[in-house]
């Protein structure tokens, strides 16, 4: 940690996945990582245990419903629960996004058709998690508040072995659209930004977002469950 340079940053990013071309302009309000300003706050961040993890199993979602699942094979794999087989790996065991509803209880929660025709709700991406027998907290940004938010979050992103998935509004942080879900990888205490690897890696690199931007499209309503987006905690039981 205390060697990270841009230079391994990047590299990281770059080989975990195909490499983020051509993405959407960001809003004033927003800092790309990929950006001198972006890579600094990283490196004078001291809430940022989880970069490293979700870095090395960072992916793109397999299609603009799975934002989702995209984001918990990310955690899963990062925190090394044991995962289903997968015939192209064998005899090796890693989540993906093609063998991650090869499991009844996750089914169960919710068919992986509908996520591709509608995405998830906060409620069923804490159930999906949990199905893989993970310590899952639920929150729902109309019953914390920003200050909760800030406080879980960042002492979160502070300690190994424990991540949180955000689900908020696009258009409320100055981007395009909809519902969306993402991991968070670091806090920067100086500046109250929260590094959000954003799955959809084809519109729009990580973003550096001021917490304040990020509670408020959280504290939107989902049209499906109709109760406010929120966040995840996840950690092994």
């Amino acid at each position: 940690m205390k060697n990270l340079t841009p230079a391994t940053i990047i590299g990281l990013l770059l080989s975990t996945s195909q490499a983020i071309a051509q993405t959407l302009t960001l809003s004033p309000n927003l800092i790309g990582f990929n950006s001198h300003e972006g890579e600094k706050l990283l490196l004078t961040s001291r809430a940022r245990e989880d970069f490293f993890p979700l870095s090395m199993q960072f992916v793109t979602q397999n299609n603009q419903a799975y934002c989702g699942v995209a984001s918990i094979i990310m955690v899963l794999n990062s925190l090394g629960i044991n995962a289903p087989e997968t015939p192209q790996y064998s005899p090796y065991r890693v989540f993906t996004q093609d063998n991650f509803f090869n499991n009844a209880k996750t089914k169960a929660v919710i068919a992986p058709e509908v996520v591709a025709r509608q995405g998830m709700t906060l409620e069923e991406l804490g159930g999906l998690i949990a199905s893989y027998g993970v310590k899952v907290a639920v929150r729902h940004a109309g019953d914390t508040s920003l200050e909760e938010f800030r406080k879980q979050a960042a002492e979160n992103l502070k300690q190994k072995g424990n991540y949180v998935i955000v689900n908020y509004l696009r258009k409320e942080i100055g981007q395009e659209r909809g519902g969306h879900i993402s991991p968070l990888a670091a806090y920067n205490e100086q500046t109250d930004r929260f590094l959000i690897m954003d799955v959809s890696r084809y519109k729009y690199p990580p973003v550096w977002v001021k917490t304040a931007d990020l509670w408020k499209a959280m504290n939107t309503v989902d049209s499906v469950s109709q109760k406010t987006r929120g966040f995840v905690l996840v950690s092994k039981i």
